[in-house]
Order: structure tokens, then sequence, then C-alpha cells
């Protein structure tokens, strides 16, 4: 099992950068693909941007593409999304999720392909 916890949202400008760090605990993280996760009040959870294992596969929502970066480094137990030139409709609570794999590249999209959520933290994106 593995738990996931959230940090480096805040209160940006229109423009602005944020970096969130998503921290695991215990051992074997490069057991786990990893994915971020945002919601905005009153809409669905939406994949933002998922990683495999390695590193080497990545996924981007259409929304984010070009302007967010999603990356890991396995020996902090540690998930990244820096976000660049961010706008107003970026606003929402951002999650971090794991899914354990057993050997596989595999990157995953759909939330219910995820067994492990972190807490969230609120990025707001002022105008």
């Amino acid at each position: 099992q593995v738990q996931l916890v959230e940090s480096g949202g805040g209160l940006v400008q229109a423009g602005g950068s944020l970096r969130l760090s998503c921290a695991a605990s215990g051992r074997s993280f490069n057991s786990y693909a990893m994915g971020w996760f945002r919601q905005a009040p009153g809409k669905e959870r939406e994949v933002v941007g998922a990683i495999s294992w390695s590193g080497l596969r990545t996924y981007y929502a259409e929304s984010v593409k070009g302007r967010f970066t999603i990356s890991r480094d396995n020996a902090k137990n540690t998930v990244y999304l820096q976000m660049n030139s961010l706008k107003p409709e970026d606003t929402a609570v951002y999650y971090c999720a794991a899914r354990k794999i057993y050997g596989s590249g595999a990157i995953y999209y759909q939330k219910n392909d995820y067994d492990y959520w972190g807490q969230g933290t609120q990025v707001t994106v002022s105008s």
C-alpha cells in the first residue's frame, strides 16, 4: 500500500507558474504508475497527466499540453507537475494518484484505473 501527500498548491496570477509535488510513502515507488488529476467545483475529476513507472512514457490532457510537465524521481519517491502559463480555468483541486503495476510500462489516464489517491492541493489562478 502507498500513501500520497501533495504539496505546492496556492494562488497565482494568470500566466504564472507552480510546481506540485506528490510524495509517496513506502517502498517500491517504481512499482507504481502515477497520474495527476484535477477537479473544479461542480465538475468531474479529470486527468491532467500520467507517467509510467520509469518516467519514459507520459500522457497529457489536450487542455494542458505544452504548458504542464509531469516527471518523477524514483529515488525520492516523488512525482511532480510543473505548471506554466497558468489560466483561470486551471483553478481546481489537484490530486495525485498511484496504480500498482507488475512490470508494465503502461500509463493510465482514467480515474478508475487508480488504486490510491492523495488528499489534494488547491490551485487558484486569478485573472
